[in-house]
């Protein structure tokens, strides 16, 4: 029985050909079924792991991403990848919950929010700090409905690299 179930997996995935030998098919299961255990395992996770990404989380997709590539395509084995992904997943939400009750491995993992603007006036050393120009940070306040930066009381280019600005 464990035999007969271990050969249908082999035919459908071919887990025991090298990866110039996949099938279509074979490739076309692999991806399938990767799909529907990423959605799965991602799911698992944290909402926000994929939403309003930090570092922290970019760095999270890309290694997924090219864990499951390569098991789709052959290039590493197939279930070992799949637990590979199930563990970095873990590794996340566990670096999460203790990122929610520890400030200081949040600003680690995470990093903090940089003041760019406070009572109307640039910090200019933080400006730097950020690589961000005087061009860019006025881009930033214009999409948020100001047309200069001593209109807001303060700004601040948060964890996720997107900038937030109160009004005075």
């Amino acid at each position: 029985m464990l035999a007969d179930l271990g050969g249908w997996l082999d035919g459908l995935f071919g887990l025991s050909v090298k990866a110039e030998e996949l099938g279509f098919g074979q490739m076309s299961a692999r991806a399938a079924f990767f799909y529907i255990a990423l959605i799965v395992i991602v799911r698992c996770g944290k909402k926000r792991a994929l939403g309003g990404a930090t570092v922290f989380d970019v760095i999270l997709v890309i290694t997924i991403g090219s864990i499951a590539a390569r098991a789709v395509t052959g290039g590493t084995a197939f279930f070992p990848a799949l637990l590979a992904v199930i563990a970095l997943m873990f590794m996340h939400w566990l670096f999460s919950a203790v990122a929610r009750d520890s400030t200081v491995f949040s600003n680690w993992i995470k990093g903090r929010s940089t003041l760019l603007v406070e009572n109307g006036r640039i910090v200019e050393p933080a400006l730097r700090r950020a690589h961000m120009s005087r061009d860019d940070l006025d881009e930033d306040l214009r999409e948020k409905g100001f047309e200069r930066p001593s209109e807001v009381k303060e700004a601040r280019l948060e964890r996720n690299g997107k900038l937030s600005a109160i009004p005075k």
